[in-house]
């Protein structure tokens, strides 16, 4: 094993030697004093503005990336013991503004507004995110791992800051007061990396303050500028303390089960306790997610678990110390498995009620960052469940200007006496593993490799996980390899590990061309190639998928594609997942598939987005017709109707039906503090109506009322299946 970790690692440590690193040079910026803080009104009357140096100049990311951005703006610094305040003056032909609605924590894509990235430890791997529109609505979030793809961009997070905007003439404007006490920053260091990006539906343009690619995200934090802070340093608040407490209660009915309706009341709440200038200590007792909105069902014909990810607010900051080790599908640690056990009396997964929590996370220094995680869980006596206790401990170490080297240790342990021979409910359960991270200060190559293992009061066996991404970014190329083998015994029981027992590879080339056309923005193929191989077995999983696209200067795009998949079934499956006749196993299964995505103008009050596949599916033929369509009745809310249509056809007797999953998401704001979402699904799949309906009223800072309404139908006679109403109200309280 410890040769299979060398020749794992020796690859991107070449890679790391004999590339040398080299980036543009940092904008940067200034922050003054303001020892008499700002009137908050959006309008930059201060004169003391005008005494720091703003960031300016901003470049053009789209449609080009190769001028300065016409309509340009500017940002303004200030700060004082208490508060850090940001101002920005956003230039522009028009104010005809794209505003979807007036609900905090909006995406950026497609509407009006500018996005504040902080980088006070200079990793350039994590940021804190701050953003504003013209309207004045507030965005916070976490961005993780640099900010490569979507998936590092966490907005459920909240924190307590106050900004307001201003609408003038040829230019909208904004002001913000943050404190420094909302913050994990080093003490006394006069720089801070920063950037920023804008979206400008007026011009068709996006641009950022310091040039990024058009091949990189928007938000890389491989590209930061700096601010200095003339005339002193941030000084960390030592010893600020936040309690934010909840009291809640309902009723809920399961009527399947003719249980009669259960009335509950529930009281807890979280504290938030700043260590030094980079660690926070979350401590809660008796938490309550009742009002996290539920996941978007899917229509799920593959033979594995999907991932939905977290929402609740508890694990969210500093979440990359905890949940980034090993790859997506093979994961040693995903929160969600926290107050979920497995009923060993039907096998159905059920909440599990948690007592308490604590986690430390943060930085130590500019090197090192660290994450411990303690939680306790209930038990349930009536479905065999015991009190669990999980336990996380990670660490980081900086090597390199953005490069990393980390270990995990997870553990699961059961504090009750209901181990069974089933292996349902094992004594403990633990993974150990470490990573290594690489990122160049350029981006062009990222990669990752690592090596868990997992250990459990079972017999030992083959219970290894190992790994290795490598990525090359260039103007017109992206290319990637990969391989992941997880071992048949490899047991991460609070982790994310959907197949084991394999070796998979996969190469991925794409080329990017940005031809001289007033329409096209960029276009070019991409060409991927997957094989699974299963010890003994040799190669059992293969495809290979082609695909072009384009995209357009008005932000439509178009794809085109087809490819080979070949599954071997080694027991019987039924892809529909609806008890039909199960496909013989033991056997390969090869089709073909075709399909086209589209998606149109997301600035228009009308948008769409639309995926058709047709082709061969195992033995026989299937159908999909998926996406969505957008109405935006700005800036009350919008209409968002999210659709899947699968019809599958396999010979006799196998399943031949049609899979039908629809969506409706109903966003209706009365003011920036007062929303409400309705969310239906119908999924045919599991026969099942779904509906959610969440009012949220924000009375102060960081401080909520919500009442969450949901309702579950069996549609196959319309009865219902369970139905609670719930109410919750918690207060932000910094001490």
């Amino acid at each position: 094993m410890r040769l299979v970790l060398i020749f794992t690692l020796l690859p991107l440590l070449l890679t790391a030697q004999f590339n040398p690193l080299t980036a543009d040079d940092q904008p940067s910026a200034t922050a003054v004093l303001l020892p008499n803080g700002i009137t908050l009104d959006g309008k930059l009357d201060e004169p003391e503005w005008r005494q720091s140096v703003p960031a300016t100049n901003f470049w053009e990311t789209f449609p080009s990336d190769t001028t300065r951005v016409k309509d340009q703006t500017e940002i303004f610094f200030g700060f004082d013991d208490k508060n850090l305040y940001v101002a920005a003056i956003c230039y522009g032909s028009g104010s005809d503004f794209v505003i979807p609605s007036l609900r905090r924590d909006y995406r950026a894509g497609g509407n009006d507004n500018i996005t504040f990235l902080f980088n006070p430890f200079k990793d350039k791997t994590n940021a804190i995110v701050f953003g504003m529109n013209p309207y004045g609505v507030t965005r916070e979030a976490l961005i993780y791992n640099g900010g490569e793809n979507g998936d590092d961009f966490r907005e459920e997070w909240d924190n307590k800051w106050r900004g307001e905007s201003y609408i003038g003439d040829g230019y909208w404007s904004l002001e913000m007061v943050i404190p420094f006490a909302s913050l994990r920053f080093p003490d006394g260091d006069p720089q801070w990396y920063f950037n920023s990006y804008r979206f400008d539906t007026q011009a068709n343009t996006r641009s950022t303050w310091h040039r990024i690619p058009q091949n990189q995200t928007i938000m890389s934090l491989a590209y930061m500028g700096k601010i200095d802070f003339i005339g002193g340093a941030p000084q960390a608040q030592g010893g600020n303390v936040t309690l934010i407490p909840y009291i809640g209660g309902g009723a809920i009915k399961d009527y399947e089960a003719e249980t009669t309706t259960d009335w509950n009341s529930n009281i807890g709440g979280d504290a938030k306790i700043g260590i030094g200038s980079g660690l926070n200590l979350d401590l809660t007792i008796n938490p309550d997610f009742s009002q996290v909105e539920v996941d978007q069902q899917v229509i799920n014909t593959t033979r594995f678990e999907v991932f939905f990810p977290e929402r609740r607010q508890f694990f969210l900051e500093n979440a990359d110390l905890f949940s980034s080790f090993g790859f997506e599908r093979s994961n040693p640690f995903f929160s969600r498995r926290i107050g979920v056990a497995q009923d060993t009396t039907t096998g159905v997964a059920i909440q599990n009620p948690i007592f308490y929590g604590a986690r430390l996370s943060g930085k130590l220094n500019d090197d090192y960052r660290i994450g411990l995680l303690n939680m306790q869980t209930a038990a349930n006596f009536e479905q065999g469940l015991p009190s669990y206790n999980y336990t996380v401990a990670a660490g980081q170490r900086k090597i390199g200007d953005r490069s990393a080297l980390g270990g995990i240790f997870v553990n699961k342990q059961n504090f009750g006496d209901f181990t069974d021979s089933t292996e349902t409910n094992l004594n403990f359960n633990r993974v150990a593993g470490i990573d290594f991270n690489l990122a160049t200060k350029n981006n062009k190559w990222n990669g990752k490799t690592f090596l868990h293992r997992s250990f459990s009061d079972r017999e030992d066996g083959d219970d290894y996980v190992h790994g290795l991404n490598l990525e090359y970014r260039e103007r017109n190329w992206n290319i990637g390899y990969f391989h992941s083998y997880v071992g048949e015994e490899y047991n991460a029981e609070v982790g994310f590990v959907p197949r084991k027992g394999f070796f998979t590879s996969n190469i991925q080339a794409q080329r990017i061309d940005y031809p001289d056309n007033p329409n096209v923005v960029q276009k070019g193929p991409s060409v991927e190639v997957q094989a699974f191989t299963q010890p003994g077995e040799g190669v059992t999983d293969y495809n290979y998928d082609f695909q072009y696209e384009w995209q357009y200067t008005n932000t439509q795009q178009l794809t085109v594609g087809t490819g080979f998949q070949n599954i071997y079934l080694f027991e019987g499956f039924d892809p529909t997942r609806t008890d039909a006749t199960p496909l013989p196993g033991n056997q390969d299964y090869g089709f073909w598939r075709a399909g086209i995505e589209y998606r149109s103008d997301r600035r228009k009050k009308f948008s769409s987005s639309f995926e058709l596949e047709a082709g061969e599916f195992f033995n026989g033929n299937s159908y999909g017709l998926g996406g969505g369509l957008v109405y935006r009745y700005q800036p009350l809310g919008s209409i968002d109707l999210r659709f899947n249509f699968q019809y599958i056809d396999l010979p006799e007797p196998y399943a031949s039906t049609a899979l039908f999953l629809i969506g409706p998401r109903i966003d209706l704001t009365f003011s920036k503090t007062v929303f409400l979402t309705t969310f239906l699904q119908y999924n045919e799949q599991f026969n099942n109506f779904n509906l959610n309906a969440r009012l949220q009223w924000r009375f102060a800072p960081v401080s909520d009322f919500f009442l969450v309404y949901t309702d579950n139908y069996d549609t196959l006679g319309w009865t219902p299946r369970n139905r609670s109403l719930v109410a919750k109200a918690t207060y932000w309280l910094n001490i």
